[in-house]
């Protein structure tokens, strides 16, 4: 179910719990300011989210209440994924969803690296 990206953070979303330890993840990168893992429904080849390590909903929640550091820690982090995951030379795509209309299922911030494949169609339904 889409969440609303102006609610408030729920501290029980399964990614709270996989950054308490509560829930395993199987994980690429961990840094100061990220957790990746690998995607569980996984929709390419290399399918790994990567989460900030602090209770944001969204994008917008991100970009607005986040400090510099932790904004610039989070793009570094997504960065360093895909180059350990070595997609920086054939390419990857990013995805975030936020909010109803962009199809967010869980509230907590999350980027998509996708790879190991080509892409074609920006937005398929």
């Amino acid at each position: 179910m889409p969440i609303d990206p102006k609610l408030p953070y729920d501290d029980d979303n399964i990614f709270a719990k996989i950054l308490r330890g509560e829930l395993p993840c199987n994980k690429v990168y961990e840094d100061e300011h990220v957790l990746a893992f690998h995607d569980i429904r996984p929709q390419a080849p290399v399918h790994v989210l990567v989460i900030p390590k602090d209770r944001f909903v969204s994008w917008d929640d991100f970009t607005a209440k986040g400090s510099d550091a932790q904004i610039a820690g989070f793009m570094r982090g997504v960065g360093e994924v895909t180059r350990l995951l070595q997609l920086d030379t054939p390419g990857y795509r990013l995805m975030v969803n936020m909010g109803e209309h962009g199809h967010q299922e869980v509230p907590h911030l999350h980027v998509h690296i996708f790879g190991g494949r080509r892409f074609y169609q920006m937005i398929s339904d």
